[in-house]
């Protein structure tokens, strides 16, 4: 493929663009502060019950009041497997501020690199409202022209709705346009959208375009 042929890049959020930074440690930590104390592997697997609870509902956190009605669930599910006596209400606060996130190696200088083409970014994730926030935390908002979580489309990839909302607010064709994504969903909803695709990681998506 060349780059001639191309005006705009998206990229997947969880694990194309950002990773987690060791969440089990700062769980770990949050729960000793409640009195709690459990081993990495069981706090390990309550957050895994707690991703899976959470990724088909990513797109039901809307803004602040069901953002926050999501979380206190997600929190529930956690505390749960882990037989944990919390009010989740009262430990979801904690449970956030133990996630955090750190771009995947490689993504920021991808970036830059595609920007200096004269391309434009934008971010295209199943994700609740929040996550243009952590983009300006990690101070990676400036890379991109948009960012369109599911929440705010409505629906979560594959659904095309993500990504026309991206495109729209890009200004460019489908055809001229490709994702780069980690997983089936990206790949089945950038098809359904016309856009072309490129498979994660986003370090080396773009060996041998011309």
């Amino acid at each position: 493929m060349r780059f001639a042929d191309l005006d705009a890049v998206t990229v997947d959020g969880y694990g194309t663009l950002l990773t987690l930074t060791g969440p089990v440690g700062g769980l770990r930590t949050a729960l000793a502060r409640h009195g709690v104390e459990r081993v990495d592997g069981e706090v390990a697997a309550a957050f895994a019950s707690e991703a899976a609870y959470y990724r088909p509902r990513a797109h039901l956190g809307r803004d602040a009041t069901s953002l926050a009605r999501l979380r206190v669930e997600c929190t529930a599910v956690f505390l749960a497997a882990l037989d944990a006596p919390l009010d989740p209400a009262g430990f979801a606060g904690d449970f956030v501020a133990a996630l955090e996130f750190e771009p995947v190696p490689g993504a920021v200088e991808t970036l830059t690199a595609l920007r200096d083409r004269g391309l434009r970014l934008a971010v295209v994730a199943n994700w609740d409202c929040a996550l243009p926030e952590h983009l300006a935390r990690l101070a990676l908002d400036h890379h991109f022209s948009t960012v369109v979580t599911s929440a705010e489309a409505g629906a979560p990839k594959p659904d095309p709705a993500p990504f026309r909302l991206a495109l729209e607010r890009l200004g460019v064709d489908a055809a001229r346009a490709v994702h780069v994504g980690d997983e089936e969903v990206d790949e089945l909803g950038a098809a359904a959208a016309g856009m072309r695709f490129a498979p994660a990681p986003l370090a080396s998506a773009f060996e041998g375009w011309e």
